[in-house]
């Protein structure tokens, strides 16, 4: 006779198919819906972050690999694990340090890296799968920029290649620490209404992200 699930065991499995489920369908609207992308994307990490707070760590790694394996028979070996760069290790890693109770500033600063580092490799894939190189709009976005900092200083500056990278690279930077910390906001409001509280924020950023809850 086949050995029963525990209670805890049956209710892990549960929670990590839902959550997994809804990782993955936020990520069908991120891709395919043409609006709305900015909250699916503050959205996508959470639901995984959450059940590795709930559930513990094998239970989020086994919540991202559903999530994927779902996206692979949904839109094919390519597009589906995409997920991962960065919105699936973000989950894990965020998931860990709010399990952990890791100081805010920790979990932001490597968030951070592991945010920039998943962009730059959805583009590259991005760049693959279409053809073409993706990183040229990002380079006239940080161009367009330049140029605008230059001028409003007066600078009477031309700039180079290297520099022109470089402020394309700021402004993936700058997005990411954006991003990172409005997770953070969003999971110090809403998780703790799910029975999964996550560490305080440092005295600097309390007066940041300390409002009503949800």
């Amino acid at each position: 006779m086949e050995p029963q699930l525990s209670r805890r065991q049956a209710l892990r499995m549960m929670e990590a198919s839902y959550l997994a489920a809804a990782a993955a369908l936020i990520w069908l609207a991120l891709y395919y819906l043409p609006i709305g992308g900015a909250l699916f994307r503050l959205a996508l990490p959470l639901p995984l972050a959450l059940l590795l707070v709930r559930r513990g760590s094998r239970a989020g790694l086994e919540g991202v690999i559903v999530a994927i394996l779902l996206l692979v028979v949904l839109m094919g070996p390519l597009r589906g694990p995409l997920m991962l760069f960065p919105y699936g290790m973000l989950s894990l890693w965020l998931g860990w340090c709010w399990q952990k109770k890791v100081s805010w500033w920790i979990s932001w600063g490597l968030g951070v890296v592991i945010g920039a580092a998943g962009f730059l490799v959805r583009v590259v894939a991005l760049s693959l799968m279409v053809g073409e190189n993706l990183w040229v709009v990002i380079t006239r976005a940080g161009a367009g920029l330049l140029d605008r900092v230059l001028e409003l200083l007066q600078l009477p500056l031309a700039p180079d290649l290297l520099l022109v990278q470089a402020m394309a690279i700021t402004l993936v930077v700058v997005q990411q620490l954006v991003y990172v910390l409005a997770l953070h906001a969003l999971a110090y409001w809403i998780f703790p209404r799910l029975q999964a509280p996550i560490p305080e924020p440092p005295p600097l950023l309390h007066g940041l992200v300390a409002l009503d809850p949800l």
